[in-house]
């Protein structure tokens, strides 16, 4: 008994020493550089501030193209220190990180911050990088690389979507960055990306990537380093810039970590640790989930009008689900026309093939559909974009997402809820494609129409409730609701209201 005491004490003390190294591994390293940078600098104060005139024009460049820093969605949390037992075999790992840098552009070096996100992606997240991998190999990969061949892009930053947003066409941050690649509102309208009622490019995998393309290599030619520029996608070139001062003009990442934002200073090893598993998925026993859709078996059709997915699936052999997964960025489950742009339906490519050899029947359906609603389908660009509902006594989810024709799960998305708990008085923010319900909850003053159930008399010399009663043959009682009257008493000029029956 005492043997196993002893041996429990020994065990707990390998734990707390391997700990604490841990946790002091990445602190001694940024302690040292910036030691070592601030022994390099001349001693003394210096009156005549000066700055690079290099960096001050990538400021002066970034400012005036209006880049915004990116919000991640998605950043891990990665402890100081895992148990010792699995700590990564450093040899494999160097040479490993030498065969990457040998075929990419990007440089990726053996760092204690890298190691430590490794062992945590092994230990914490092996069955989330095995669904995710799978879902990238089929679905998303081959469209990012086709994207980024087109502009010269590195393949090698395929990955970062998977940090940015776990490959979540509709993820939103608290901040308000949206899409795959996390574009907050302004940085996708400067890439042209459309916002409106009907749909959000940014969720649009092929356009936010393309978006994103563009994106990159804007920020690369300004920082003219792939690691920077990765920085900068995070945290906005301004805290780059101001970082490569504060080191006293370095411009390698790992020089500049210690004087980044914290979350950047994650940023770079989660995304080349991502990386690093995926290149070398077999030896780690990574083991790619197959998804339900590979990108190669779907295809496009440009619609020719207004169509809701609810029609599809009554034409087409596809489910709602699937078109959701298909199409993210249409925020009410319709298709738009309009006739200055054109808007398409990725479908599995049996239902695309159905679509394109049987589209007259089909419009001349949905045309059908359409007309027998008792309003017609208001034009897109005349939706209002959203409702503003204030949360009752007695709400809850369900009951407001009936009352507007969404869905729970929909309501939770477009206000970054993470449970159900509703409070009175919140605010919610509900995207409807039910014009009646928008209409009454619209902000903007809006001119009513007269309601031809009520008339006016504008009282005479003479006339008593009684006379204008008998008049219009109603009751003084109603007369006395209609217009809130606590008297008999009438001015004459006085306007009242009166209620046809």
């Amino acid at each position: 008994m005492m043997f196993m005491k002893r041996l429990a004490g020994f065990i707990w003390i390998l734990i707390s020493i391997n700990f604490l190294r841990g946790q002091q591994d990445t602190l001694i390293q940024d302690t040292l550089i910036k030691q070592e940078i601030r022994a390099s600098r001349k001693t003394g104060i210096q009156l005549n501030l000066t700055d690079t005139d290099s960096l001050r024009k990538i400021d002066s460049l970034w400012v005036n193209a209006y880049y915004f820093p990116g919000e991640d969605g998605s950043m891990l949390q990665v402890p100081d220190s895992l148990p010792f037992e699995r700590r990564l075999d450093t040899t494999v790992l160097k040479l490993q990180i030498k065969q990457l840098n040998a075929r990419s552009p990007l440089e990726i070096v053996y760092h204690p911050a890298l190691v430590r996100t490794v062992e945590y992606y092994l230990k914490k997240r092996k069955k989330y990088l095995e669904k995710l991998f799978g879902l990238a190999e089929a679905y998303y990969y081959p469209m990012f690389e086709e994207i980024f061949d087109r502009y010269g892009i590195p393949y090698e930053l395929k990955h970062l979507a998977i940090v940015e947003s776990a490959l979540n066409p509709k993820a939103q941050s608290r901040m308000g960055a949206v899409g795959l690649w996390q574009f907050m509102y302004f940085t996708g309208k400067k890439y042209g990306l459309e916002m409106t009622s009907y749909l959000d490019e940014r969720m649009s995998p092929v356009l936010e990537t393309d978006a994103a393309a563009r994106h990159l290599n804007d920020l690369y030619d300004l920082f003219g380093d792939w690691n920077l520029a990765l920085a900068a996608y995070n945290s906005g070139p301004g805290n780059v810039t101001k970082a490569i001062r504060r080191s006293g003009g370095y411009k390698n990442y790992w020089n500049l970590r210690a004087f980044l934002p914290r979350e950047t200073a994650g940023y770079i090893p989660q995304f080349q640790a991502v990386w690093l598993l995926y290149e070398f998925k077999d030896f780690y026993g990574i083991k790619p989930q197959k998804p339900a859709f590979e990108f190669i078996k779907t295809d496009t059709i440009l619609v020719q009008s207004t169509v809701s997915f609810k029609q599809l699936t009554e034409l087409l052999p596809v489910t709602e689900e699937e078109l959701e997964f298909l199409n993210p960025e249409y925020r009410l489950n319709m298709i738009p026309y309009a006739e200055d742009k054109q808007y398409g339906v990725r479908l599995p490519y049996k239902a695309a093939a159905l679509f394109a050899a049987h589209e007259e029947t089909i419009y001349a359906y949905i045309k059908e559909q359409w007309e027998k609603r008792e309003k017609p389908l208001p034009k897109f660009y005349t939706l209002p974009t959203y409702v503003i509902y204030r949360v009752k006594p007695g709400d809850y989810l369900g009951k407001i997402a009936i009352r507007y024709h969404t869905s729970v799960r929909k309501i939770m998305r477009w206000n970054h809820m993470r449970s159900t708990r509703l409070r009175v008085g919140q605010k919610l923010k509900i995207y409807t494609r039910s014009p009646v319900y928008a209409s009454r909850n619209r902000n903007t003053a809006r001119k009513t129409k007269p309601n031809r159930n009520i008339l006016y008399h504008t009282v005479k010399q003479g006339d008593t409730l009684w006379t204008i009663a008998r008049k219009y043959k109603v009751s003084v009682r109603n007369l006395m609701r209609w217009n809130g009257l606590k008297s008999h008493q009438l001015k004459p000029g006085k306007k009242l209201k009166i209620l046809k029956t």
